[in-house]
């Protein structure tokens, strides 16, 4: 268990968090710019000196301003990577990663050099210098050296900011990879919704120095908090499902989810395996009688929770047996259909519409 307590003041800005998230897993520190992640992240670190407040990782207590506890960075070994890579230019890839090696004097390994360039896909890139890498080569050469600190935490900083689209969609399976086949707890610090989508497996939200939701994204997916950060148009709930079965024919999966099945386009899964699906609010048609003849596929039957109202329209939350989706519709569609909470309805979701929002996911353990 990640246990952290803190307060602090910086000028105007006051910082004060609490939060607790189970380990090994990624918590993600998801908020606007200036919320303060990066304060927080380098308090976790001992970068900056804490004014007051408590930090413990399982059984080690890393901070305690109560009983004037303070272990000092270096001995804490958290593993740092930041938002531009900071490799040394004058060494190789292999002398980068070596020298995250050398800083763990007589640590018990936890991961293997040979582990490391296998897991980040760097075998190719051992003999060139950082000067010849793209922006996503650096960034995963970064996490190899950080790992090879043997690291207790594992803190990543924005760590895609710098890169376009395609360089991050070259370095976040490598992330996905790290959080499913390291025991290494990490923070990962970003404003970038997709990325705690598919990376975390717990969420702290934070809005202006406090945190506002925190818990697995499936539940922080539905809460007012988010919803203020993220806009109407990224709104909607977050639900785990394991795959049933994949039509290699088709590309679509069937993934069970609450007590029904959605079937999505979705080419990387395989059958047992878990994925995280998000199903945006304005996506989803809802249904007071079981439809018939429609090219919809996924038809989920659920009993409506609560009726919200949000600006011009409704936000409809509907309990699909152990999972939940939020659906967006007009308010003039709430009066005619006579929608209140405790009524039967049919959620509706087009297979296309969930297309580039399904990712392998994992689930945390306490």
């Amino acid at each position: 268990m990640l246990d952290v307590s803190l307060r602090q003041q910086r000028g105007d800005f006051t910082l004060d968090v609490a939060f607790q998230a189970p380990t090994p897993g990624v918590v993600a520190l998801f908020g606007r710019s200036g919320c303060g992640k990066t304060t927080l992240v380098n308090l976790i670190a001992g970068l900056l000196p804490a004014q007051q407040g408590r930090i413990q990782l399982d059984a080690e207590c890393w901070l305690d301003t109560d009983s004037h506890v303070n272990v000092v960075a270096e001995q804490r070994r958290a593993g740092y990577v930041f938002q531009d890579a900071r490799l040394f230019p004058h060494y190789s890839v292999q002398g980068n990663l070596r020298y995250g090696a050398r800083r763990t004097r007589g640590a018990r390994e936890l991961i293997s050099f040979d582990d490391v360039v296998a897991l980040l896909g760097l075998a190719p890139l051992l003999d060139r210098r950082p000067g010849t890498l793209s922006g996503g080569e650096k960034q995963r050469v970064a996490l190899g050296r950080a790992l090879l600190a043997q690291p207790r935490l594992l803190l990543l900083d924005e760590p895609l900011s710098s890169l376009d689209a395609a360089r991050r969609e070259e370095v976040l399976p490598y992330l996905e990879q790290l959080r499913d086949h390291c025991a290494i707890p990490m923070i990962l610090v970003s404003h970038q919704f997709d990325e705690v989508l598919r990376l975390a497996t717990h969420v702290v939200v934070l809005d202006a120095g406090q945190v506002v939701a925190q818990g697995d994204i499936s539940a922080v997916s539905l809460t007012p908090a988010l919803r203020a950060i993220v806009g109407p148009e990224a709104l909607g709930a977050v639900v785990d499902g394991r795959v049933a079965g994949v039509d290699a024919a088709t590309g679509l999966a069937d993934i069970a989810v609450g007590t029904g099945q959605l079937r999505i386009p979705c080419a990387g899964a395989t059958p047992g395996g878990l994925m995280r699906v998000q199903l945006l609010a304005r996506d989803i048609i809802l249904a007071t009688q079981e439809p018939q003849g429609l090219s919809v596929r996924n038809q989920l039957r659920g009993i409506i929770q609560s009726i919200v109202a949000d600006g011009d329209s409704d936000l409809i939350k509907v309990d699909i047996g152990g999972a939940c989706v939020l659906a967006r519709i007009t308010r003039a569609a709430t009066q005619e259909l006579h929608l209140a909470p405790g009524l039967s309805v049919w959620a509706l979701i087009k297979a296309v519409s969930t297309r580039g929002h399904a990712f392998p996911a994992r689930v945390a353990t306490a």
